[in-house]
Parts: structure tokens; C-alpha cells; sequence
């Protein structure tokens, strides 16, 4: 009486999970929604060729202005620095965090020009996002803003606890500065 040899079923067996599993992980794949990066309100491949002249751009922006950025009280400068940060990082220790809320925010935002001090017309564009998802997108521009001497103000709500990107530029003749701020509602 021969015995018989299972291996060859065994790895008849593997080779048939892998290739399983190889098709169940493209279908999977194929089936997650794909969210495209807009910091800066620009592509993520545009942002990562061009960083170090953005950056620049913005130091060349707060040399000639200063912004403030009041949401819902509290004052932003243009900050950039929330971009190097994982968003575990912002919910412990960033100045940023709990700025937002489920419901009616505020928004007003005024650049001085630092050697008058007068008040500047400026462009802005701006983003507030999700951070996983572009289903609930807030775009702001000019014309969602009132323009009341140079102090542009509005109002939005948002219906979702959860963590949000403030991304965006603010334009002044030839100079743009550029901001990005993660934070949260609640």
C-alpha cells in the first residue's frame, strides 16, 4: 500500500489564498474613495514641488502685512506650522485645537499693512475641509465674505464633529501668503 503525499495540496492550497487574496485587496482598493490633497488650494504634486517657494512667499507676505485671523474669537497669524503635524499631535498639545463648532462659526479676517498700519483689500481663498473625506468641502471666496472697510466677515456652519483643515491663500497685489491650520469641532 503506497502512502499518500499531501504537500503538493498544501501548496496548491497557498498559491490559491495568495491569488485570492491579491484579487480581494484590487477590488478593495478599487472600492475606497479617493480624496485628493487640495493644501494651499493647490494639487498635492504642485505643494510638493513647490514647498520652499511657498514658504518663501509667505515670508515675503508677513514682512510687508500682518493677518488676523478670527475664527469664532480666537486670533490667528498666517501660520503654516500645523502641516508637519500628524493630527494625534494637534489634539494634545496644538494652540489650534477646539477652535471650530457643530453649528454657526464666525469668521473675520483683516491684513495690516505693517508700515501704515492701514488696513489692505485683499483676495482670499480659502478651504475648510475634512480631514478623511471632501463630502462636506467649504469653499470661501470673496464674494462669501462681507467687505466692510477692509474687514471681511462671514459666517458658516458646519454639521459634523470632527477634525477639520483650514487651508487656503490670501492675496495682496503681487504677494500671497498661504495658511493651513488643522483643528476640530465640537
Amino acid at each position: 500500500m503506497k502512502k499518500r503525499n499531501y504537500w503538493p495540496l498544501f501548496f496548491i492550497a497557498i498559491f490559491a489564498f495568495t491569488v485570492y487574496m491579491i484579487i480581494w485587496t484590487i477590488y478593495k482598493a478599487t472600492q475606497a474613495p479617493v480624496i485628493e490633497d487640495r493644501s494651499f488650494m493647490q494639487k498635492y504634486q504642485y505643494v510638493d514641488e513647490n514647498y520652499n517657494s511657498i514658504m518663501t512667499s509667505n515670508i515675503n507676505f508677513l514682512e510687508k502685512y500682518s493677518l488676523e485671523l478670527d475664527l469664532n474669537g480666537k486670533i490667528f497669524p498666517l501660520t503654516t506650522e500645523d502641516i508637519k503635524y500628524g493630527q494625534r499631535v494637534i489634539e494634545k498639545y496644538s494652540n489650534h485645537k477646539d477652535i471650530l463648532k457643530v453649528g454657526d462659526n464666525s469668521l473675520n479676517i483683516v491684513v495690516l499693512n505693517k508700515t501704515t498700519n492701514e488696513k489692505m483689500p485683499i483676495s482670499i481663498d480659502l478651504l475648510i475641509t475634512k480631514t478623511m473625506s471632501d463630502d462636506s468641502n467649504l469653499n470661501l471666496k470673496d464674494e462669501n465674505f462681507i467687505n466692510e472697510k477692509n474687514l471681511y466677515t462671514t459666517n458658516f456652519n458646519l454639521s459634523e464633529e470632527t477634525n477639520w483643515i483650514i487651508t487656503g491663500s490670501f492675496k495682496i497685489e503681487n504677494e500671497i501668503g498661504y495658511i493651513f491650520i488643522k483643528t476640530n469641532a465640537k
